[in-house]
């Protein structure tokens, strides 16, 4: 009886600590960020310095590293990401690196499935690799970190950071083209949302202007006077052309929807451009 009693504790015991969640000492990480229209995910884990010096006492110079901790580090793209001349098709990429003294060789490696590196390292399942200098950075970074920087709708930087020591990489997306040809297949039937929503977009780059003015009148031909923040969306669109006449009159038509429904802000925005419109006008 007695030892039955020791073996069902025992096995309890064993049950008990079967269920047990410890702590990771490099703790696991998700990190999604939109650029643009593209989703880009990392997936990686993140040793931390713990008081030792990192390069290369910890990370080796001139080896392969799984740029993190535990199994490799995934770096997922919804779209291709362009790096200088080169460029990423969309997938899902396990993310190496090589640091070295000056700087380092990244590698993007089309199996995902390794704890670490690989047992064999097959250069021909590298699909991309790119060098970045290295950087001195003025503080610390006690837990080693990825992420994206300098981000624009058409362009970032992904960034590797982990003790003194960072890398920087520039990369672009096909942003424009992409919403160019979205807006070109949505005006065969555009609604007054698509006409503004083209225009406001080629208003912001910069693109093809005496377009962008085409399609916000027909914007507010639609919508009606009513729309007052279409109508200031003309205005802005008419003054960038030097059209300050037309300008002045649609932000007129602009606050006279917006007192009616108490937008007082595009109330204000509209006299104050007003004013400076006719100033220019007297010059």
């Amino acid at each position: 009886m007695i030892t039955k009693v020791i073996l069902l504790s025992l096995i309890a015991t064993s049950l008990a600590f079967g269920q047990l969640k410890i702590p990771q000492a490099s703790p696991s990480s998700k990190i999604e960020q939109i650029v643009g229209l593209t989703t880009i995910t990392v997936e990686y884990s993140r040793p931390s310095k713990n008081g030792r010096n990192v390069f290369p006492d910890v990370v080796k110079y001139d080896q392969v590293w799984r740029t993190g901790a535990n199994q490799n580090t995934k770096f997922s793209i919804s779209d291709i990401l362009i790096f200088d001349k080169d460029t990423l098709q969309a997938g899902e990429y396990a993310l190496y690196t090589k640091p070295m003294k000056d700087s380092w060789e990244v590698y993007f490696y089309e199996e995902t499935t390794n704890w670490g590196t690989p047992d064999k390292w097959d250069a021909e399942k590298i699909v991309l690799t790119l060098k970045a200098p290295k950087k001195e950075l003025e503080n610390t970074v006690e837990t080693f970190t990825i992420g994206f920087e300098n981000l624009t709708t058409k362009s970032g930087d992904l960034s590797l950071m982990w003790d003194k020591t960072g890398i920087s990489i520039p990369f672009q997306l096909n942003t424009v083209d992409k919403v160019v040809s979205d807006i070109n297949k949505v005006m065969d039937g555009p609604s007054s949302r698509d006409y503004y929503g083209a225009a406001n977009y080629y208003f912001s780059e910069g693109i093809n202007l005496d377009q962008a003015l085409v399609w916000m009148k027909k914007a507010v031909e639609l919508e009606g006077e009513s729309a007052f923040w279409m109508y200031r969306k003309l205005a802005l669109i008419q003054a960038k052309k030097g059209l300050y006449k037309e300008a002045i009159e649609s932000a007129q038509v602009s606050i006279e929807g917006a007192t009616k429904v108490g937008y007082m802000n595009y109330v204000e925005m509209n006299n104050i451009s007003i004013k400076e419109w006719k100033d220019i006008l007297k010059k």
